[in-house]
């Protein structure tokens, strides 16, 4: 790091002035005429609907309806497609993707080894980003330190999408201009306190998108058919999920994996477990139904335990 600062001073710098840090994350170029019409018929998500300069959350699904990658749907051109998603998932997603594209005029291409991110985080994220505030996946072409980047909102801030190779430049650029670079257990603070899932954290292949709350941002119930759809339509209109989306609110730091005990029975595992400066010790995991806010788990063998609650935090 640059600057070296404890965690709470730089979980302050994310929520008063502005933290930065680079990203892994994995990149999926969806290129052609058919771009759109075809990923419509792929993601849970209405791609068609983006014009240009918009996007979307959206997941990959099997045809169980079992989450497979949750991805950033990102249009950047009128026959551009940028997905954004986990390291972990960008194989498969990129496997499935290409499988079915044959046939069609689209082109779908592993773009990770070139691109790179780096989130800007904190109210003044687009002050030294250099555009304007822009809604959550909006995204546009712009320059930081003579590098050209794509500029994306997020719920804290922006995301620059640039040149993997430019990354370092980019990053000190930023900091020279005022941002403090951060470490991801700082920001991992901010994700578990605003409640929001992560694949590889709370989510995984077993999980259906309803069990981990993101339907209202990540499934459209107007768009065509895509891979999934069945279940997904049946569960959110006829059925309740066995599990949901909880934060908890934990007695002492715990490891993030932990099991989960309601009495013998074990209900789920500690997802995200971090230790906030404003909320204590607090994580997140998807649960059994039984596991309702208000009801006590034990979380592991060391005598943690944990207060269900409702998201988002209070």
């Amino acid at each position: 790091m640059n600057v070296t600062v404890e965690l709470d001073a730089q979980y302050r710098q994310l929520r008063e002035e502005c933290g930065v840090l680079p990203r892994e994350r994995g990149f999926i170029d969806v290129l052609g005429p058919d771009a759109a019409e075809y990923l419509q018929g792929q993601l849970t998500n209405d791609v068609e609907a983006l014009g240009v300069g918009e996007g979307q959350y959206a997941a990959l699904l099997d045809r169980k309806g079992h989450m497979q990658a949750d991805l950033r749907v990102l249009r950047v051109g009128e026959e551009a497609i940028l997905l954004d998603t986990e390291p972990a998932t960008k194989d498969l997603a990129l496997r499935h993707l290409t499988m079915y594209s044959i046939g069609r005029e689209v082109s779908v291409t592993d773009a990770t080894a070139e691109r790179g991110a780096v989130s800007l985080i904190g109210p003044r994220a687009a002050e030294l980003a250099g555009t304007p505030p822009l809604p959550e996946f909006a995204n546009e072409a712009t320059t930081v330190a003579g590098v050209d980047v794509v500029a994306v909102g997020t719920r804290d801030g922006i995301d620059l999408l640039l040149p993997l190779a430019e990354r370092d430049r980019v990053l000190a650029a930023l900091v020279e201009a005022g941002a403090v670079e951060v470490t991801p257990e700082a920001a991992e603070i901010v994700r578990v306190e605003a409640g929001v899932p992560r694949f590889g954290a709370e989510m995984d292949d077993a999980t259906m998108p309803a069990e981990a709350g993101i339907v209202e941002d990540a499934v459209s119930f107007t768009k065509g058919c895509y891979i999934g759809q069945e279940t997904v339509a049946r569960l959110h209109y006829k059925g309740k999920p066995n599990r949901h989306l909880r934060g908890l609110k934990l007695s002492a730091a715990a490891t993030p994996g932990a099991p989960l005990r309601l009495g013998e029975k074990e209900v789920g595992a500690l997802g995200g477990a971090v230790v906030s400066p404003a909320l204590g010790p607090i994580g997140l995991a998807i649960v059994r139904r039984e596991a309702e806010p208000g009801t006590e788990l034990a979380v592991g063998e060391d005598g943690v335990t944990a207060e269900v609650v409702a998201l988002p935090f209070g």
